[in-house]
């Protein structure tokens, strides 16, 4: 994109949105303004002098019917007073064109600049981050939130100034025309501004209520439509349209609380400014009559109120609407201010050449439960937090209570060892590999990589040398081609990408597609089936080489068959990387140099496959009951074959 844009727009875009962060909303919406205020200063003189041109329109209508009509003089000035009615409209259509369009960019700018920034930010967030953030909440706050945002520069802000311009311009005018008049002009003013200011906060709260809902709402949605392979094999579409319809009533029922205040609002204001109208208008009337003020001066009058009652008037449903940007600029700060994820900080250069070697000394690692993103209501339970701390202490900390997943683990491998960890699911497999990838950073013990200290490493270091293939591989929605070569930071030719194809025994299913290696793969690779999807991601990792290789039972989703080709590419391919082979199955795991099996956390035995099996137990447990099952299994199929061998129809025999 930054190849297409000047440098002065550049800049704007690439402004640090987090110094832009302020407790006060309208400081913060200042700041969010920068590198477009000049812009902006130009829309909002655009107004004023608008507001004057209106002024003067109804000044020459005075004239022309005191002096011109009503007096008879001045006649031959009525053409150039005719074009001034025109050239005072042409500077006023001018004046609006050029507030259009420097609010229009400014609005769409700063629109653009966030979006970008938050999928930056999103970016590099830490992963601990995106384990406790809803996706849901962060797509709205990227969205609605950052449109909401756009509306208050593009007409709020504006708005305001405008009305703020043609009501000092307006009523400065009528003070100078008649003073009583003026001030009885303003008479309502104060009420309006007090009902406009109570409606304010009370409009802010629900805005921000009925936002947190429809995030809610739209994490139900995403979650459905992510899941909807696993609600439609359990048959659990009323479930989840029950669960739907719930959101969806209380989003119904808060937007209809919203807009019952905006519904109470508009009648006050304008039985209010109705009043103030007829008030007006009777008093000059009689004013008119009585000769105390010219039939001009009433018509000047007449016009210039209408500029002074209903702009006020909208004044408070601006006010009332600047509400939703105020709170979705705290929505979006709230994403914006969130510490970035450091993946170059390290005192390892970032260019070292890795080898392999991986120490566990005693390492014991917690998750830290986080409180991200609150919505309205937690924030609110958190304001009454001290009443609530005193009542439920116990349960308030034990949601936060750090979940302890690893205790004690140590082991060693050598550059190029393969190592297998082997437990039960919840047994902290996962979580060792989530060290390496440092998504997290461990707390106690040593964990050294080629004899450094892993914290020491820059992320992106560690990340470009290990190559990692999960249980459920995600696969983007683009070509093959593409999919294979997401992990390389390089231009990749095709024959590299069908070699690691080849490896990952998927090269001759890709060419019976008709687009071959430039199919497109569906949202999640839907159009592939689970083995397909995982000899893809197992492609991908290979074209990468890393020096490391993560291996999340990535062949559960294969068959035998499939399974046996990869095992056989990958015998070729493993010598040389240190490889960690997580699974469930021994037969997956039995040719690895060291197998490391885990329980509740904890190394309950480590060796090679040939120690363990004679080594009472959890190995040789798992061990026994996989080959009894497997023998059962190869029994069954032996007598369903012979059964179906000796299988005749009683009418062949009698023929």
């Amino acid at each position: 994109m930054s190849q297409n844009l000047n440098p002065k727009l550049l800049q704007k875009l690439t402004y640090d949105l987090k110094v832009a962060v302020h407790k006060n909303r309208l400081v913060g919406l200042w700041r969010v303004l920068t590198g477009f205020r000049l812009l902006y200063l130009g829309a909002m003189i655009a107004i004023v002098l608008g507001a004057f041109t209106r002024v003067y329109y109804y000044r020459v209508v005075q004239y022309v019917i005191d002096t011109v009509v009503g007096e008879g003089r001045n006649t031959q000035h009525l053409p150039w007073l005719a074009l001034s009615f025109v050239g005072l409209a042409v500077l006023e259509g001018t004046f609006a064109y050029l507030r259009g369009i420097w609010s229009a960019e400014t609005a769409e700018g700063i629109a653009l600049r966030l979006r970008d920034y938050l999928y930056d930010q999103m970016q590099r967030l830490p992963f601990a981050f995106h384990d406790y953030a809803k996706t849901g909440e962060l797509i709205q706050r990227s969205t609605s939130d950052v449109d909401a945002m756009r509306r208050f520069y593009a007409d709020q802000a504006l708005g305001i100034g405008r009305i703020v311009a043609l009501f000092v311009v307006n009523f400065t005018m009528l003070l100078r025309l008649n003073t009583r008049i003026g001030l009885l002009s303003v008479v309502v003013m104060p009420v309006i501004v007090a009902m406009s200011y109570w409606f304010f906060g009370r409009v802010s709260k629900a805005y921000d209520r009925y936002q947190d809902q429809e995030a809610k709402l739209s994490t139900v949605l995403q979650e459905n439509l992510t899941g909807v392979r696993v609600v439609k094999a359990f048959a659990r579409q009323p479930y989840e349209i029950d669960k739907f319809d719930r959101e969806n009533w209380e989003r119904y029922h808060l937007g209809k609380k919203l807009l019952i205040m905006h519904s109470l609002y508009w009648p006050l204001s304008d039985v209010l400014c109705a009043g103030q109208t007829i008030l007006v208008q009777a008093v000059s009337a009689m004013m008119a009559v009585r000769g105390e003020i010219t039939v001009g001066t009433y018509i000047a009058v007449m016009g210039m109120l209408t500029w002074i009652i209903w702009p006020m008037r909208n004044l408070g449903r601006l006010i009332v609407q600047v509400s939703t940007g105020l709170v979705s600029y705290r929505r979006v700060a709230d994403v914006v201010e969130q510490e970035r994820e450091d993946i170059v900080a390290g005192s390892v250069p970032l260019d070292a050449q890795i080898r392999g070697a991986l120490t566990f000394e005693n390492v014991s690692f917690s998750y830290q439960p986080m409180a991200v993103l609150q919505d309205e209501d937690d924030k609110r339970k958190d304001k009454k937090g001290k009443e609530k701390e005193t009542a439920e202490p116990e349960k308030k900390e034990e949601e936060l209570k750090p979940v302890e997943v690893l205790h004690d683990i140590s082991f060693r491998c050598a550059p190029g060892e393969v190592v297998a960890l082997l437990g039960s699911t919840g047994s902290g497999k996962t979580s060792i590999i989530n060290l390496l990838l440092r998504f997290y950073d461990y707390q106690e013990g040593r964990l050294a990589l080629d004899g450094v200290e892993l914290k020491d490493y820059p992320r992106s270091l560690l990340r470009r040398n290990i190559g990692i293939v999960e249980q459920e591989p995600f696969l983007f929605s683009r070509s093959i081609r593409d999919n294979i070569a997401y992990g390389v930071h390089r231009e990749v030719t095709q024959e590299e990408v069908e070699q690691a194809a080849q490896a990952a025994a998927i090269h001759d299913i890709i060419l019976t597609f008709p687009q071959g290696y430039d199919t497109i793969v569906g949202e999640k690779g839907v159009t592939l089936s689970g083995g397909q999807r995982q000899r893809v991601a197992i492609a991908r990792a290979l074209l990468k080489d890393p020096r490391i290789l993560v291996l999340d039972d990535a062949t559960s989703s294969v068959d035998t068959e499939t399974e046996e080709q990869i095992q056989q590419a990958l015998e070729v391919l493993i010598p040389g990387r240190t490889t960690f082979i997580v699974a469930h199955r021994i037969q997956t795991v039995m040719n690895a140099d060291l197998i490391v099996v885990l329980d509740k956390g904890r190394i309950v035995q480590s060796g090679a496959h040939a120690d363990l099996i004679q080594q009472p137990g959890l190995y040789r447990d798992i061990y026994e009951i996989q080959s009894r099952i497997e023998e059962e299994v190869v029994a069954e199929v032996e007598r369903g074959v012979a059964e179906s061998e000796f299988t005749f129809e009683p009418a062949g025999v009698l023929a």
